[in-house]
């Protein structure tokens, strides 16, 4: 049996920062891992390029049954303090729209430095084990399929169930429950959505169409790019507004922001322009002409009488419709819901009735928006968990 102070399981974002900060602290520490390299959602994250961090990251960035759970082990590692640490090791970044923070030496370099960094720091890396039991309440003991590990503190880092072509799968919340944590329901989000019938007939049409647009579910509003895909409507207005998605709740998209059509059409009645022609200045041909009927097409537009200038409107700003299903977890890039926070202590990921048990990043009850958020909840938890330790 091999002692030490902590056991984290799991070599993903969470684990491996959080293993680096306990062992900086003077900590010995072991961290295992299935698979045959650590880190790797970081290597392929952002399709390859790592988007680590957001400049904007807060909690309203986030969904968690307690929105202010995230607060502050968000306040406490800011982005900055990530841009500072990863620099610290050689790598730099790139801004993207809306603070959107990408290294500028790929997703493999990341974890290469997490790993490294956790090296240096004293802290063992166990990889290509499965992990055949967990006993006790502090110390715990880990059985692997190679060796048994004792300690005072255990971190569940294992991550959801999104990716799992990456190694994901639902361990971390068996051994959640196990210690008698309860967990929220589990959903696929940052995921496109699944179109049946005539719509979904719609969208394969579309296939490779893509534009901006504003999608509404569950009461939010994403202003991003859609993309029509074979199975439904993917990209990133999209994938934000999945994770909110309930199975039987509509979504409703605006295939024109920032244009009042009715309006656009009153003002432009005096031109000698047929409808179409108008339309395709503003909108991809391919989508006007699956969306409006031929007749409205090669109306004059100074002939349209207002209940056709409003049909026109409500058809390309409010195309409302009902998804069969998401894409499902191996498209999924989070896990919305996880741990319940109420268990935990927001300042130090611990169990509140299981001293020495942490539960940092994604197996929380807290799901970042696009952009680098989910990442950086990774970074702040974990290292929230490591500082509490000593």
């Amino acid at each position: 049996m091999t002692q030490q102070d902590v056991i984290i399981l799991g070599a993903g974002a969470s684990g491996l920062y959080c293993g680096l900060h306990a062992a900086r602290q003077g900590l010995s520490v072991t961290l295992v891992d299935h698979g045959p390299k650590p880190g790797r959602k970081v290597r392929i994250a952002g399709g390859g390029r790592c988007n680590f961090t957001n400049l904007h990251t807060s909690a309203e960035h986030f969904i968690s049954a307690n929105p202010h759970f995230c607060k502050s082990a968000l306040a406490r590692h800011t982005p900055w303090d990530v841009v500072a640490f990863f620099a610290e090791h050689g790598i730099g970044y790139e801004e993207k729209a809306d603070g959107q923070l990408f290294s500028d030496s790929g997703g493999g370099r990341v974890a290469g430095v997490l790993a490294e960094q956790c090296h240096r720091a004293g802290a063992r890396i166990l990889c290509e084990r499965s992990i055949d039991s967990v006993q006790g309440t502090g110390p715990f003991m880990v059985k692997t399929d190679r060796e048994t590990l004792c300690a005072p503190r255990l971190v569940l880092a294992l991550g959801g169930k999104s990716w799992p072509q990456a190694g994901a799968s639902g361990l971390g919340y068996d051994l959640a429950r196990q210690f008698g944590l309860q967990v929220t329901p589990l959903r696929p989000g940052l995921v496109s959505l699944v179109l049946g019938g005539e719509q979904g007939a719609l969208c394969r049409r579309l296939a490779g169409v893509a534009l901006p647009a504003t999608v509404h579910c569950a009461g939010r509003e994403f202003a991003d790019d859609l993309l029509f895909t074979h199975k439904g409507v993917s990209g990133p207005a999209v994938m934000r507004a999945a994770s909110l998605w309930t199975k039987g709740a509509s979504v409703v998209v605006n295939l024109l922001p920032g244009v009042d059509l009715d309006r656009d059409i009153q003002d432009n009645r005096t031109r000698s322009l047929m409808l179409r022609n108008y339309l395709q200045s503003l909108l991809p041909k391919r989508m006007i002409l699956e969306l409006l009927p031929k007749d409205f097409l090669e109306t004059p537009i100074s002939q349209i009488s207002n209940k056709l200038r409003q049909d026109i409107s409500r058809r390309i700003h409010h195309w409302e419709f009902v998804p069969q299903a998401t894409e499902g977890w191996r498209k999924a890039e989070v896990t919305v819901g996880g741990v319940d926070t109420a268990q935990i202590s927001s300042k130090t990921m611990e169990a509140k009735a299981v001293p020495g048990l942490y539960v940092p990043g994604e197996l929380l009850d807290v799901t970042g928006d696009l952009g680098g958020h989910n990442l950086h909840w990774a970074w702040a938890s974990g290292h929230a968990a490591a500082m509490s330790m000593v």
